[in-house]
């Protein structure tokens, strides 16, 4: 070859090439560790140094990335809202279309937040917002756009409404360790809501 490698070293090099650009960035070692510790230990317990031991990068390292404990909390949440955001969009592939399709794209993506880490991720996040009101704003700002959304593109404007409201419900009363429901009954629920959002609100 022309710069003198042989072909395997050539091959081998460009393997190694490919592992480096897949790995993830500190920014993401970090979010990943920190959102392990919440869910081991809960949001009131994390510190700077115990993300930054579990991440395997120096405390400097970590306060390149996040200067404060809020900071790290903020990144979590906004990318706890972007998760699911991303979840709607890879659904919207997969759904069928009809009527309420927004709002059956956006309870669908909002049953995810139960689902094993995210939950408990989630529930981390709710209890540090006790402390800092401010760390829930971009939550309160996919809210206020939800809704424009929902009333802009729905065909039964009250079905979805109602539909939305009873999925963030559930999420509720299940962050908060208050549901009663057994997980045949939430899946019970679940369906009304998909079967709701598809047929209307009977006049």
């Amino acid at each position: 070859m022309a710069d003198g490698l042989s072909a395997g070293r050539f091959s081998a090099r460009i393997a190694m090439a490919g592992r480096v650009r897949g790995r993830k960035s500190s920014r993401e070692r970090i979010l990943d560790a920190a959102a392990e510790l919440v869910s081991e230990m809960g949001s009131g317990r994390l510190t700077l140094d115990t993300v930054a031991e579990r991440a395997g990068l120096s405390k400097g390292g970590l306060l390149y990335n996040f200067p404060t404990k809020d900071a790290l909390l903020q990144a979590m949440i906004q990318r706890l809202v972007d998760e699911v955001a991303a979840e709607r969009e890879a659904l919207r592939a997969q759904a069928e279309p009809g009527r309420n399709l927004e709002a059956r794209l956006c309870t669908a993506a909002l049953l995810k937040l139960r689902q094993g880490r995210t939950k408990e991720v989630a529930n981390g996040m709710l209890a540090a917002s006790a402390e800092n009101p401010h760390l829930l704003d971009p939550v309160r700002e996919v809210i206020k756009t939800t809704l424009e959304n929902l009333k802009a593109t729905s065909d039964d404007l009250d079905a979805a409404l109602v539909g939305w409201l009873a999925i963030e419900g559930l999420n509720s009363l299940e962050m908060h360790d208050l549901s009663p429901f057994s997980e045949k009954e939430h899946e019970r629920v679940v369906q009304a809501v998909n079967r709701l959002l598809r047929k209307g609100i009977a006049e």
